[in-house]
């Protein structure tokens, strides 16, 4: 792998690990944001399926 990427003028580089985080704080200004464009992001992906669950 590392003699296509040098083929292609790039260098291996090494990152930093970056640990995840199970936290996620909801509270306040921020968490309403987040949960607030999550709704309008689910509810516009599946319009149809809430269409339908309305008028069951």
């Amino acid at each position: 792998m590392n003699h296509k990427l040098n083929a292609y003028g790039v260098s291996i580089v090494d990152r930093p690990k970056i640990k995840a985080t199970k936290k996620l704080d909801l509270s306040g200004d921020q968490g309403k944001q987040i949960v607030y464009s999550e709704t309008e992001l689910v509810l516009a992906t599946h319009k149809k399926t809430f269409k339908k669950l309305a008028d069951m």
